[in-house]
């Protein structure tokens, strides 16, 4: 039987650097973590049709590709914003004052976890753990890990965030 590789998504001319990661890896179904890390750096999310996509691609069943996509925190279903604010919600995170953190962010800028602001500023993320024990509580703002963290902490940060964009 023959496979026939799935029609791209979209025209866009980044759906070829996806399919180079496909290819470089033969299209096995063992490349499924590395493709959706290419699909997320390439688009800033891993939307539906790009699910279909990679499952098609891999010859991976879309359950399989969806269940990947929501397990690890990295991966994103919807565009992330311009910031991220990621509370670690590890045992020892949690323990020392992470619930405290991630309700004055989530009150302050009135968001849930996991969603966006509506001006695309701020994404609000609770992680299960980030291999932070020893500073908990830690929170990654944008891609830089800080250790003990106040609730006061958390918002002077992302409120200079929100004043320097305006």
């Amino acid at each position: 039987m023959e496979f026939h590789k799935p029609r791209r998504p979209s025209p866009d001319p980044r759906w070829r650097m996806v399919d180079a990661t496909m290819r470089k890896h033969g299209h096995r179904p063992d490349a499924l973590i590395e493709t959706l890390h290419t699909v997320q750096e390439t688009f800033g999310c891993l939307d539906k049709e790009a699910l279909r996509y990679v499952a098609g691609s891999l010859r991976v069943p879309l359950s399989r590709v969806y269940g990947v996509a929501t397990f690890y925190h990295f991966f994103s279903l919807t565009p992330k914003g311009e910031h991220t604010c990621i509370v670690c919600m590890g045992t020892a995170c949690y323990i020392k004052g992470a619930p405290k953190i991630l309700d004055v962010v989530r009150d302050t800028f009135k968001i849930q976890a996991g969603e966006t602001t509506p001006d695309g500023k701020l994404s609000l993320i609770a992680a299960r753990c980030i291999g932070a024990c020893g500073g908990a509580p830690a929170v990654v703002f944008d891609h830089a890990m800080v250790s003990n963290v106040t609730p006061e902490d958390a918002v002077n940060r992302v409120k200079g965030w929100m004043t320097d964009a305006d």
